[in-house]
């Protein structure tokens, strides 16, 4: 038998269950959030309304910017005063100082791998443009330069998933040789880092390569050149579409130029754009 006690206090305990569980649906992220790369501030992608932020590891040292503990404290602090998230870390000074050549590739990689851990960012963008381009100048692969960045990123690897840390391959090579380099690899803590833009001006099927990378995409970039997101040459609502379709969560990096010049509008206007995109509430 069910006393009136006995059912008020099944009753009540399941009522503060609903309201817990709200509570934990409420504060859990959302499928897409956004943020930038080139924002200028965590201040400014708090003013543009965004939620995160991709830091840049720093300039070629023997010991990268990322990796002082005073600067991930001024970063912390930033992040506890603004709420801005860190999203991932850029390595852009791969684009100078190849990983495939340069010495101290692998050391770069474990420090960042231990900034993003202790910042929360959950990928690192491993950059492959300019001198560090996979591609020579007749646009074939350099195959020695894969070689050795197959097994770079394969010895770093352990230490990004232990970190739970995404290592983010961006370049121009297809979704097809960028999958071959993925299947080399052969680790789950590696992944591809996708600029639309950038994919586009090669001249590949974007959609139809995002529907063949699938979960093997770790983040985005949307940029439109010189442009906003919304009046540039790129139209993306077929690249949105692909990105529904593999049921892709998480971030969009805005690497988006500043037409105007100010930084916090025009980051306010391209976010609103990817909103719209997705049907998120503005």
């Amino acid at each position: 038998m069910i006393t009136r006690r006995l059912f008020l206090t099944h009753a009540t305990a399941g009522i503060a269950g609903t309201i817990s569980a709200a509570r934990c649906l409420a504060a859990s992220p959302p499928d897409i959030r956004i943020g930038s790369c080139l924002i200028g501030s965590m201040e400014n992608a708090r003013d543009a309304g965004l939620q995160g932020i991709e830091l840049n590891a720093g300039k070629a040292a023997d010991r990268l910017e990322i990796a002082d503990p005073a600067a991930r404290a001024n970063h912390k602090a930033k992040m506890k005063e603004t709420g801005i998230a860190v999203s991932s870390i850029m390595m852009g000074l791969f684009n100078s100082f190849p990983l495939a050549s340069d010495p101290r590739g692998p050391a770069w990689l474990e420090q960042t791998i231990e900034a993003a851990a202790d910042l929360g960012a959950g990928v690192i963008l491993v950059a492959f443009f300019g001198k560090g381009s996979l591609l020579d100048e007749q646009k074939q692969v350099k195959k020695a330069d894969v070689d050795v960045v197959v097994e770079r990123i394969r010895a770093a690897a352990p230490a990004a998933k232990k970190a739970g840390v995404i290592l983010g391959i961006e370049n121009t090579l297809s979704a097809q040789h960028n999958i071959e380099i993925l299947n080399r690899i052969g680790h789950e803590s590696v992944k591809i880092y996708y600029d639309i833009f950038n994919l586009y001006g090669q001249g590949y099927d974007v959609p139809a390569e995002i529907r063949l990378l699938k979960d093997r995409i770790a983040i985005f970039h949307f940029k439109n050149g010189p442009d906003y997101l919304d009046n540039g040459k790129v139209k993306f609502e077929p690249a949105v579409a692909a990105i529904k379709e593999i049921g892709y969560r998480g971030w969009i990096v805005l690497e988006t130029s500043s037409p105007s010049k100010d930084k916090v509008a025009d980051g306010r206007r391209n976010a609103a754009h990817v909103r719209k995109l997705f049907g998120l509430a503005t």
